[in-house]
């Protein structure tokens, strides 16, 4: 944890398109997009983070917190706020974020969680301006169409399709998207 922030370069603001299961290798991966630009980020993330931003897109509530409900509620509870999230670098091939708690305090996360953990409490997601340009693909000529396929895509797919068979709990790796 650090007292006050730990990176100052210029960062945009991303929107969480959604994730989806790359072909053919059968990896989750989360699509984020420059609010005021025109790239994409893909992130190579592990199949329970896909889980819990897809639970986070599509509302459910489960019965039980999971881990990013879970860390929501222990930062209410300790009286502070989730003011926003910042993926901060790539190093070798490994996205960085920071929590950024109210005060100034941040948090060291990878960027799955933190991007699930935004989502559910509302917070920005930004990124840093290098990390658009190491990891950031232009939007394709034929956007809206292909953003509407995955949109279409988004609406038909459930959580449990990013499950990795026999219940592997794998660490996500946070890689850049291929």
């Amino acid at each position: 944890m650090s007292p006050s922030g730990g990176y100052g370069g210029r960062v945009r603001e991303l929107d969480v398109v959604g994730v989806r299961v790359e072909m053919p290798s059968n990896n989750p991966i989360v699509l984020l997009r420059e609010r005021d630009g025109d790239r994409f980020l893909p992130i190579w993330i592990g199949a329970p983070e896909a889980s819990a931003i897809a639970f986070a897109q599509q509302g459910v509530v489960p019965p039980r917190p999971l881990t990013h409900d879970l860390l929501k509620d222990v930062i209410t509870a300790v009286g502070r706020q989730l003011v926003e999230v910042r993926i901060v670098s790539v190093t070798d091939g490994v996205y960085h974020a920071e929590l950024v708690l109210d005060g100034g305090l941040t948090v060291s996360a990878r960027s799955s969680d933190a991007i699930a953990l935004a989502l559910r409490t509302g917070s920005p997601i930004l990124g840093a301006e290098e990390v658009l340009e190491t990891g950031g693909l232009p939007a394709p000529e034929q956007d809206e169409d292909e953003v509407e396929k995955f949109r279409e895509f988004l609406d038909h797919v459930s959580a449990e399709d990013f499950e990795a068979p026999g219940g592997d709990d794998t660490p996500g790796t946070d890689t850049p998207g291929r």
